[in-house]
């Protein structure tokens, strides 16, 4: 992809973040869906001043754009609960939004040759930092409007005639040989995290082509498997009593029993094949200890990936086994916080993105990363024996 046609998809991207706030209403714009989601139209806001962080304040040493909005659109600076009350009108911010945006792909296209000589912006780095930007607020945004779904109920809405019914598991898996294999990204796409490219040493595994389907999941609901203390752990447990959750975050039930989901635009059929989405890390190693399985090691995912031996990725995030953490070498680029801060033992590596899950982000290096509890992501597993 040349330069115009790098600087074309980023404008694609603030195309997208602009339709999802030009299509709902004032309450919609700043109302907060879920404790771990700020207000829709606070991520627009945010997209458009990280913009200008990085093209004017870090590259031109021009912050009349960011300083007086820094702390409302920087996330540690103000707590998710206040951002709707703080937020413009939804036509303020539009207007605004869609005035900074055009700037910058200007800017982007007109760039001097004192500013063209800027490290962040080697190889367009910066440009494609700020396409994965966009393009991760633009799956939370689909999450935000998942939750307002999932909070209004189903008043209204026509409920499948046709319930999922429970299936066995597919014992359709691939042997993947003991040997070395590449892990990790490659400038100037890859993130910090995904760097340096790393040489895996790994024994051999067996892996599930497919990732566990909804019927599958039914399976182990109906087993009982949320009542039976001995398939979670002690975080597990805990956390499922606090919570009293039984099925997945997108699944509802009839007073029949039969179960269906609910997504952005309302009630929807639960399709047997298909992978099942909104689970908790403690909600994937239950069902893995069930099965008589565990999660993957995101290297053995990776590895397994890259050669082809995985069917169906991209379709759901795919919780790993292991904690997030950095690779060997790591660097913070371009700044600390975007990874450094969540090597803490709490979080969790996913790989492989979902349905909602932008071009820009869907690599086999990508790695994203939740703490356990968290299930309002589009996320599933697989299952390595």
């Amino acid at each position: 992809m040349n330069r115009d046609e790098l600087i074309d998809a980023l404008g694609q991207s603030q195309t997208l973040l602009l339709a999802l706030v030009e299509n709902t209403d004032e309450a919609t714009c700043r109302n907060q869906y879920h404790p771990d989601l700020s207000p829709l139209g606070w991520h627009l806001g945010h997209c458009v001043y990280s913009e200008c962080l990085w093209l004017h304040e870090k590259v031109r040493g021009d912050d009349s754009v960011t300083a007086p909005i820094a702390d409302f659109y920087t996330p540690p600076r103000t707590p998710k609960p206040e951002r709707g009350t703080r937020l413009p009108k939804q036509a303020d911010l539009l207007m605004w939004a869609q005035e900074i945006q055009a700037f910058n792909l200007h800017y982007l296209r007109n760039l001097r040759a004192e500013w063209c000589a800027h490290p962040l912006l080697a190889d367009d780095y910066l440009v494609h930092f700020l396409i994965q930007h966009n393009s991760q607020h633009y799956e939370t945004m689909l999450m935000i409007l998942t939750q307002k779904s999932l909070n209004a109920g189903q008043s209204g809405t026509l409920i499948p005639a046709q319930g999922l019914q429970a299936a066995d598991l597919r014992r359709d898996s691939v042997d993947i040989p003991a040997g070395h294999y590449r892990i990790g990204g490659e400038r100037p796409t890859a993130y910090d995290n995904e760097l340096p490219l790393q040489q895996a040493d790994l024994g051999a595994y067996t892996i599930s082509r497919l990732p566990v389907s909804n019927a599958e999941y039914l399976g182990f609901i109906e087993a009982g498997s949320y009542r039976d203390p001995g398939l979670w752990d002690d975080e597990g447990r805990a956390w499922l009593t606090a919570s009293n959750v039984s099925h997945p975050d997108h699944w509802r039930q009839t007073t029949a029993g039969d179960w269906h989901a609910v997504g952005i635009h309302g009630v929807y059929a639960l399709a047997a094949d298909e992978p099942v989405c909104g689970i908790s890390h403690h909600e994937a190693s239950a069902f893995a200890r069930w099965a008589g399985a565990r999660l993957p090691h995101e290297y053995q995912w990776e590895a397994a990936c890259r050669i082809g031996a995985l069917e169906h990725t991209g379709r759901v995030w795919e919780w790993c086994g292991n904690t997030f953490q950095p690779y060997e070498g790591f660097t913070p680029f371009p700044y600390e916080e975007y990874s450094q801060s969540w090597f803490d033992n709490r979080h969790y590596s996913l790989k492989g993105g979902s349905l909602h899950t932008r071009p820009a982000v869907k690599r086999p290096s990508f790695r994203n990363f939740f703490e356990a509890d968290k299930r309002h992501m589009f996320a599933g597993l697989r299952l390595v024996y």
